[in-house]
């Protein structure tokens, strides 16, 4: 009964966070409006894939990992602000190009999936935001894996609805 009740605010809390605009939800927006629906629904795949590995990061390593990484998040920080700023003046320079031109779905995969993966926020978050909605009286691993796949599975569905924006 517990598990329900923390699950429970888990979700609704999670819901919360997810829905706030951020750089998956700025790229999938971008790409819905300038590409369509089914390439908004590759970037999110990208990024839904990325998530999961800093979920199991997250999970895995929850404090430990991030302790041991903790230089290589500053370099992955400023690796992604030179991938965001280069997609920006991509978009910026190519919008007259960005209707005519077809991008492969590979390429639109990739450019969801690096930009969710160069956000180390994310794993940050993970590592301080699950372990708050474990209980002492149960098995770690297994409560964090349910919260991650949950987690996962409501960012997948979230971050979907973004990608009909241009309907």
């Amino acid at each position: 009964m517990a598990m329900d009740i923390e699950l429970g605010a888990f979700l609704l809390l999670s819901f919360a966070v997810i829905v706030i605009p951020g750089p998956n939800v700025m790229v999938i927006v971008a790409t819905s409006l300038t590409r369509g629906t089914v390439k908004g629904l590759q970037t999110v795949a990208g990024t839904s894939l990325a998530m999961l590995i800093q979920l199991l990061i997250a999970g895995v390593g929850t404090g430990l990992l991030v302790n041991a990484l903790a230089q290589g998040l500053i370099w992955l920080k400023w690796a992604g602000v030179g991938y965001l700023v280069y997609l920006g003046f991509s978009q910026l320079f190519g919008a007259r190009k960005a209707k005519a031109a077809v991008l492969p779905a590979s390429m639109v995969f990739n450019r969801g999936f690096w930009i969710s993966l160069t956000n180390p926020k994310t794993i940050l978050f993970f590592s301080a935001f699950l372990p708050q909605f474990v209980s002492p009286d149960a098995a770690y691993g297994s409560q964090i894996a349910i919260l991650s796949l949950s987690f996962w599975m409501l960012a997948i569905a979230l971050d979907s609805a973004y990608a009909f924006y241009d309907i």
